[in-house]
């Protein structure tokens, strides 16, 4: 017989000795504890996940609210596609500079004007200088308004800015005007030194910014003139600035050396960190080390500058120069681009154009031409990040031939046939967020049969977009007569633009002075297609405008 009140197999629904029925699991009371324990655990940590997702959200907020409310978005400046400034009765020079003097992140035009009176209420006899007296203007890039402008003595010879850029000096333009030196801040326009100028300096930019040689830690200048009394010999000013360049005293006695009666010089700096200025001579360019130089101005000025073994190895023992290229014809030696270590150098004679390998002086290509009518320009035709060379060569018969040159060996990549314009400004180009240029050149197509025979004095302007290089964009120009022109960005990898500065057929003579400037994309619209050479483009004058539109710009 089965025992009565047990629960057996047989009988599943008995309830056992706790009262509960023998059908319900009965858990052992260490597995009770446990489990309640593993449910407050559980439940403690839910509770600490959701204070951290309220906190992340609070202070996502927080972010958020201050970025929005309190810390103010940088707001990008306003800009008009286009402004003119005309000056009556005023001349004008062959001279613009391109920088930031309002501190906008937006680059502003330098220019210089002669005139009676300034933009902004100031006068020559306010001033108390004769009139009509030499002007530097700072235009407003974004909207042409005048910034400052400073007044100062005539005559006018040249003027040069830029030579702040990381030297620690207080002022950034230098300008020879009648028998002084002036020392300008970009910024304000005010005069931070004013020196007596040496006789000779009425020569084009004779301005070298070198490193510092007197130990006031502040870059120098070195004055490069022509001497009045000697034939070929150049006189070497080092440094022409002390005291932190606050008086733009000489130090040191002037170098007299052996050159060609040219302005056209430059301070290379090799890869190992030893400058030396570039002289044209009769038999070609040559390079005399800068230690050198300011061993002669003072003893012990040169205890700071480096010297370069590889370079001192080709120098003659006797005077000290370095042979970079002989030529009897050299017209002009230019550095390709402002980056490399160091960078190259492209040296222009009557017969050909050579590209020299600036860390080791040899000779990585030359083209043979004897004609070249306008200084050299340079961008990128293709995306080998090597900077090409735009050339214009005479051919003849009032026609110029636009060539673009290979950067690495020198051959023809692109080129076109024009008439040649008086008063043509020389090829510019712009970089693009592509890794190639547009390139930008003046002159007048040919006139087709059957056509209306176009004069000489005519001028058009045309851009080249290298992925459609059969054919060209061709805008009309003013025709008055350009002083100087000058294609840029205006803001950091955006906003390209040209400035036009028109004046007076004579440089220096009254007239009408007109400074513009033009933003590139806007001629699009409006210009004209010209297809070039054979098997041209297959796209339709629309698709090659709306290509032009689309470009992005950047720096190089």
């Amino acid at each position: 017989m089965e025992t009565t009140g047990s629960a057996t197999e047989g009988d599943p629904l008995k309830r056992g000795e706790d009262g509960a029925e023998s059908g319900t699991a009965t858990l052992p009371t260490e597995l009770k504890k446990k489990s309640c324990k593993e449910a407050w655990g559980l439940s403690k940590l839910t509770h600490w996940r959701t204070g951290v997702f309220f906190f992340s959200l609070f202070l996502c907020l927080t972010v958020v609210f201050a970025f929005s409310f309190i810390i103010p978005c940088p707001v990008r400046p306003q800009y008009l596609l286009s402004w003119n400034r005309t000056f009556s009765e005023a001349a004008t020079y062959d001279f613009i500079a391109i920088e930031d003097a309002s501190k906008d992140k937006v680059m502003d035009v330098l220019f210089v004007i002669k005139n009676t009176d300034g933009s902004q209420n100031n006068t020559c006899a306010d001033a108390g200088l004769p009139s009509p007296c030499v002007f530097l203007l700072a235009v407003d890039g974004t909207d042409g308004e005048s910034l400052w402008e400073c007044p100062l003595e005539p005559e006018y010879h040249w003027a040069q800015c830029g030579l702040d850029r990381g030297k620690s000096r207080t002022w950034d333009c230098l300008l020879s005007h009648s028998d002084k030196l002036t020392a300008v801040d970009k910024f304000t326009g005010e005069v931070r030194w004013q020196q007596p100028q040496p006789p000779g300096l009425h020569c084009t930019v004779p301005v070298l910014s070198v490193p510092d040689l007197d130990g006031d830690q502040v870059s120098d200048v070195a004055l490069v003139a022509p001497d009045s009394t000697q034939v070929n010999i150049l006189r070497f000013i080092l440094p022409w600035c002390s005291s932190q360049g606050k008086t733009g005293a000489q130090i040191g006695s002037t170098v007299s050396l052996d050159s060609s009666e040219t302005a056209n010089h430059l301070l290379h700096c090799t890869s190992g960190g030893s400058h030396y200025v570039l002289v044209q001579k009769d038999t070609g360019v040559y390079g005399l080390a800068l230690w050198r130089i300011a061993a002669q101005a003072e003893a012990g000025m040169e205890a700071g500058l480096k010297k370069d073994k590889h370079w001192e190895e080709n120098s003659s023992a006797t005077t000290g120069f370095v042979p970079v290229y002989e030529s009897d014809s050299v017209k002009q030696v230019l550095r390709v681009g402002e980056t490399g270590n160091p960078p190259n150098l492209l040296i222009v004679t009557g017969k050909d154009v050579a590209l020299i390998n600036g860390k080791n002086l040899k000779l990585l290509w030359r083209f043979n031409t004897s004609s070249v009518l306008s200084e050299p320009s340079f961008g990128h035709y293709n995306k080998d990040n090597v900077l090409d060379v735009v050339l214009e060569e005479d051919v003849g018969n009032s026609t110029k031939r636009v060539l673009i040159l290979d950067g690495k060996s020198g051959g023809v990549l692109w080129e076109v046939n024009l008439l040649a314009s008086p008063n043509s400004p020389r090829p510019a180009s712009i970089h693009t967020a592509n890794s190639f240029s547009i390139f930008v050149f003046w002159g007048q197509f040919p006139p087709e049969p059957n056509s209306t025979v176009r004069t000489l004095l005519e001028r058009c302007s045309y851009m080249l977009h290298p992925l459609y290089s059969k054919v060209l964009l061709e805008s009309n120009s003013s025709m008055d007569h350009f002083i100087t022109f000058k294609a840029t960005l205006l803001e950091r990898g955006r906003h390209a633009a040209y400035i036009l500065l028109t004046g007076p057929g004579t440089e220096g003579a009254e007239g009408t002075v007109v400074l513009s400037k033009r933003k590139l994309k806007q001629d699009v619209p409006i210009s004209t297609v010209h297809r070039i050479g054979t098997g041209g483009s297959k796209e339709t004058n629309n698709d090659i405008k709306e290509a032009f539109n689309r470009l992005r710009f950047s720096e190089w």
